[in-house]
């Protein structure tokens, strides 16, 4: 008897599980050395007001040890880092993305330099290259839609998060405004592809990013798939109307 070959989502294409990191690291090789400006443009800048909304609700402090998953070209450890520096001390972060190209982008970026201590290490999420329980906080932004396995990355950030520590994720989610979610339906499948190739040369990479939100799982589910990991307290805010949400687990 023939025994069928596991599949993963890939936008709205199946394609061998063990196919998907490659395809989507293809993806993130295309845009890195745009992804910056890209963000901005798709979000008319907003995505910043999210990022320190994120922060915000971290609230980082001095001697923290943060593992930024995902973290790619730095956005949300520099935050972190001039947060704690705030408060008269530094952060220890660590910068952890399976992909080469974005961590390249991130070490060119001017406001690293002042930023503070931030270490930069190609892994995979779904397997981290850290001690168990050695981090005070875990946080992902957009990136773990594009894991291959969801539940092995969340089994991850348990692993790795001491008792007491903070599980915090941003990532897009289902919008919950029927009218709403039609017009940004349309913007995500017309327009987001236009501008990836205008600015990025690359259509595909951008229409996989809108297919890629739409296989995410909506807000409740995910923060059962948060539960099922073994992280408790769990909690969703909002942005927008969904088209963005964090949600806030602790290692009990």
């Amino acid at each position: 008897m023939t025994v069928p070959n596991k599949t993963a989502s890939f936008g709205f294409r199946e394609v061998p599980e063990d196919q998907k990191e490659e395809l989507v690291g293809e993806v993130f090789t295309s845009v890195a050395n745009r992804y910056d400006l890209m963000n901005d443009l798709m979000s008319g800048g907003v995505h910043r007001l999210w990022k320190d909304a994120f922060v915000d609700w971290l609230n980082p402090q001095p001697g923290m040890r943060v593992l930024d998953v995902a973290g790619g070209t730095g956005d949300i450890a520099v935050r972190i880092a001039r947060r704690a520096k705030a408060k008269g001390g530094e952060a220890e972060i660590v910068i952890c993305d399976i992909n080469a190209a974005m961590l390249n982008e991130g070490l060119k970026r001017s406001d690293v330099l002042g930023a503070g201590v931030i270490r930069w290490v190609c892994g995979n999420a779904e397997c981290l290259p850290m001690p168990d329980a050695s981090v005070d906080a875990y946080t992902i932004a957009f990136g773990i839609r594009n894991v291959t396995h969801i539940d092995k990355a969340l089994a991850e950030a348990r692993r790795v998060l001491r008792p007491g520590g903070r599980f915090l994720c941003l990532e897009f989610s289902k919008v919950e405004a029927p009218i709403l979610d039609a017009l940004y339906e349309r913007y995500s499948f017309s327009v987001l592809p236009r501008i990836g190739q205008m600015v990025a040369g690359d259509a595909d990479a951008y229409r996989y990013l809108a297919e890629s939100i739409r296989k995410f799982p909506a807000q409740a589910q995910f923060a059962r798939m948060i539960e099922n990991a073994g992280l408790s307290r769990v909690k969703v805010r909002n942005f927008m109307g969904g088209i963005a949400a964090m949600h806030s687990g602790w290692r009990i």
